[in-house]
């Protein structure tokens, strides 16, 4: 698992090393050096003559990667500074020095920007220690302008507010000094961008764009992950993240955290010799109509895959044949649930074949309203058309499952005045405030996505681009239907899991949607008939007692 901290509790676990002389700085540049010196060889096999551009301002950030510069500078690295303030450290400045390092004073002659830019694009390496965790808002003045200049220098525009970027996004890797592979060269010479703790003007703590962002092919960060390294859209922005231990004692419960294979695979109830189809789980699915019947066959093929102890199929006669013709184990009949999937494939207004009636009293149950009928409260997915039936307050073992549209739809209903660019630019701040307003868990669709709830926030990035594609929403309810059926009085006992387990699910939906086609598209079935393998797999790597 990856946990995130936010800047303030770094700093404040930062504060007293730093007051008893622990040298925070030199282990980080230290590190740091050495990470780029994997990343060099991995690419041109020698780091001696590699052409090394540091881009430093006046912050910790800027020290850092002076003093690796120097390091590198040392090790046969050919390196150069640009500064663009009159306020870079000048302990780290003196250690370049002495390495034998250059300096490009910007700040004095913002005149030649555009060679200097020009000038950067063509090293080998690029470290970005332009500002660090105390920056607040956009870059600003020199800055922005080299961020921008650089980018355009290498072919690449900077991220931005507006989603814009060739940046990269791969898997993240965690502990001391670890280094994952650097990904495939890219096109051209470019050079590998390494964000010196974050990528300078990224929203630290919510993942936000607020202006230019030089995009990294690794982001070495130390002490902690930031939350702005896990959240949408900055998080695409990050590259690798190899996060450092610099020996910091992190307060209280992170941020933000993000799950694991080996996290997923600890908490999967595996069953045992006594358990049957009811002790396993049964999902209820209240989806599809005549005019949308796959969304059906999809959340409802995506349960039995994700080892359902039963699914039964609650809607028209017609979309039931259409079910059972592909997955004959769904029973359509009613009786005994432990979880329902509401939604995927019902229309939020017009003809719904009765779907919405079904829909209300699904969740009716699921929260608890038929007590005394032998019901007891439920976890629910709500997908799609099931989220014009949301009624505040929910209970917190509701999960919404909602794309930036939709969520804007909620927003708008519950009575917030916002737009759907607003939510694709903040995406924690309106998942949020979608759980304040509802009191539900909401999970938030997307390339990376988010997932708020009485158990904290989550940040999933699991899947490969191609899952973007029609019926991937509906598989992904019906894995997380599953998921909260095998634990469905536990969630419903401690709420905080329900965040846990949605994250769980858009982990396992992510991984079967790269196991269904490595490297190339996927069709939402084919993502369905992927998560046995992939559960498989993922319980293959548990520790056995």
């Amino acid at each position: 698992m990856i946990r995130a901290w936010s800047a303030a509790d770094v700093r404040a676990a930062e504060e007293p090393l730093l007051a008893a002389g622990e040298p925070l700085m030199a282990r980080a540049s230290a590190a740091l050096a050495r990470i780029v010196q994997g990343d060099v060889r991995a690419r041109r096999r020698s780091h001696r003559g590699a052409r090394v551009a540091l881009l430093v301002g006046s912050g910790n950030n800027g020290g850092d990667a002076l003093f690796a510069g120097a390091e590198l500078a040392r090790r046969g690295a050919v390196v150069t500074a640009v500064a663009v303030t009159d306020r870079t450290h000048p302990d780290g400045l003196r250690a370049l020095h002495d390495a034998g390092g250059a300096v490009v004073d910007l700040a004095a002659t913002p005149e030649r920007l555009g060679a200097v830019a020009d000038d950067v694009a063509r090293a080998d390496v690029v470290l970005d220690g332009l500002v660090g965790i105390g920056a607040r808002g956009a870059l600003r003045g020199l800055a922005a302008d080299l961020v921008t200049a650089v980018a355009a220098a290498m072919g690449t525009g900077p991220g931005a507010a507006t989603g814009t970027s060739s940046g990269t996004s791969t898997s993240p890797t965690t502990g001391p000094d670890a280094v994952a592979a650097p990904g495939p060269a890219r096109r051209g010479a470019r050079p590998w961008v390494v964000a010196v703790d974050v990528p300078s003007g990224i929203g630290v703590d919510d993942g936000t764009l607020p202006g230019p962002v030089l995009p990294a092919d690794r982001t070495v960060t130390f002490g902690a992950a930031k939350p702005g390294l896990l959240l949408p859209p900055a998080a695409r922005l990050a590259g690798e993240l190899t996060v450092v231990d610099i020996g910091l004692e992190l307060p209280g419960p992170p941020a933000v955290q993000r799950l694991g294979a080996a996290d997923v695979a600890a908490d999967w109830p595996v069953p045992g010799p006594d358990d049957h189809k009811y002790t396993r789980g049964v999902v209820a699915v209240v989806a599809g109509t005549a005019t949308f019947p796959g969304a059906a066959v999809l959340a409802s093929s995506a349960a039995v895959r994700t080892g359902a102890g039963m699914v039964r199929y609650r809607g028209p006669d017609a979309v039931g044949r259409a079910v059972l013709a592909v997955r004959p184990e769904v029973v359509t009949a009613p009786g005994r649930v432990q979880s329902w999937v509401v939604g995927p494939g019902v229309p939020g207004e017009g003809d719904d074949d009765g779907q919405h009636e079904r829909g209300r009293g699904g969740l009716g149950a699921a929260r608890g309203d038929l007590r005394g009928l032998s019901q007891e409260p439920t976890p629910a997915v709500v997908d799609a058309g099931g989220l014009a039936l949301v009624e505040a307050p929910c209970p917190p073992w509701f999960v919404l499952t909602p794309h930036a549209g939709e969520l804007t739809t909620l927003l708008r209903h519950h009575g917030e005045d916002v737009r759907r660019r607003q939510v694709e630019a903040e995406p924690l701040r309106w998942a949020r405030r979608a759980h304040e307003l509802t009191g539900a868990t909401v999970l938030l669709k997307g390339g990376v996505t988010v997932v708020v709830g009485p158990g904290g926030t989550f940040s999933q990035a699991d899947g490969p681009g191609w899952l973007a594609t029609a019926g991937a929403g509906d598989v992904l309810a019906g894995v997380l239907g599953t998921m909260l059926a095998a634990r469905s009085d536990d969630v419903v006992h401690d709420p905080a899991l329900a965040a846990r387990i949605a994250a769980a699910a858009a982990l396992v939906h992510g991984l079967a949607a790269g196991r269904a086609n490595p490297g190339g598209p996927v069709a939402a079935l084919d993502v369905a008939e992927a998560v046995p393998a992939t559960v498989a797999a993922l319980l293959s790597d548990r520790p056995r007692p």
